[in-house]
């Protein structure tokens, strides 16, 4: 089957690609591949090849690489074409661009110029893990991949500790185990969390378990493939007295007391009952 060209809007287009399955491809993102006037990909080979699958010709139409060594010089080329009225696509090499992808600087310049940007959006390696981790999904952060040098990476994996949200990281199979040590270093064994392995493709695998269980189980193991690690907030730590007592004195200024209460209460999530005994002392002593 070969796929026909249909008339494309002038503008930078941002298309995501499969993370493994070839055919999570979207109808729409083969639209766009057939019928933009040039192509950047951040691996040409792979876009090629995604195209190739699905009888999208490239038909003399420029594949330009768009990565992290070529950026600055094959940017002003991409932004001239999209002055001239052309319509420019982007691929990342699988997923969705701008997710640990060189992509931010392109669509950043595009729409310093006023240039259209458009998203056909599609797979993407963070929210297929998110989905299959079994961890709450309510609130996450994406916290791409850690820093390699030491004490950079201390402070990554420090800043983690109190992010109320699941935290969702990036990592080399080589490095994996590695990670799942520091984390249990840094936040604790205890916590819930998930190390996704190969999504979408025929060994996907997910391992779920408290972040000790599986620092022990990858600690040896040899691993290949796209990694996502996943790790459940923390709970709550509870405010001390003293920091609910300063906060009680602040809002107690220039508030009335049971204003007072609710607001610290809130603020500090702690029962509001122990606040409003608090905050009685507090008038009582003054």
């Amino acid at each position: 089957m070969q796929w026909t060209a249909t008339t494309l809007a002038a503008g930078l287009h941002i298309v995501a690609t499969p993370i493994g399955a070839a055919r999570d491809v979207t109808l729409r993102t083969l639209d766009i591949l057939a019928s933009a006037d040039v192509l950047a990909a951040e691996d040409t080979r792979s876009l090629r090849h995604l195209m190739e699958l699905h009888g999208v010709a490239l038909a003399g139409r420029p594949l330009l690489a768009y990565h992290d060594h070529n950026g600055a010089r094959m940017r002003p080329r991409l932004l001239q074409a999209l002055g001239e009225g052309r319509s420019v696509a982007y691929a990342s090499e699988a997923g969705t661009p701008l997710v640990a992808d060189p992509g931010f600087a392109l669509v950043r310049a595009a729409t310093a110029e006023g240039h259209a940007v458009t998203a056909a959006p599609g797979p993407s390696a963070v929210l297929a893990a998110l989905t299959v981790s079994g961890l709450p999904s309510d609130r996450f952060l994406f916290a791409g991949f850690a820093p390699p040098a030491a004490a950079a990476r201390a402070r990554f994996l420090d800043g983690l500790a109190g992010i109320d949200a699941t935290v969702i990281l990036f990592e080399s199979p080589k490095r994996v185990g590695r990670l799942l040590t520091e984390l249990v270093q840094h936040l604790g064994g205890d916590r819930d969390a998930a190390v996704c392995r190969e999504l979408t493709k025929r060994f996907e695998e997910v391992r779920r378990g408290p972040l000790a269980t599986l620092a022990a189980d990858f600690a040896d193991r040899p691993v290949k493939g796209e990694i996502v690690v996943l790790v459940d907030r923390g709970a709550p730590v509870a405010a001390s007295g003293k920091e609910m007592e300063e906060a009680l004195r602040e809002a107690m200024r220039d508030k009335p007391l049971k204003q007072a209460v609710a607001e610290i209460a809130a603020r500090l999530d702690l029962p509001r009952r122990h606040v409003y005994q608090a905050a009685l002392r507090l008038r009582d002593d003054t």
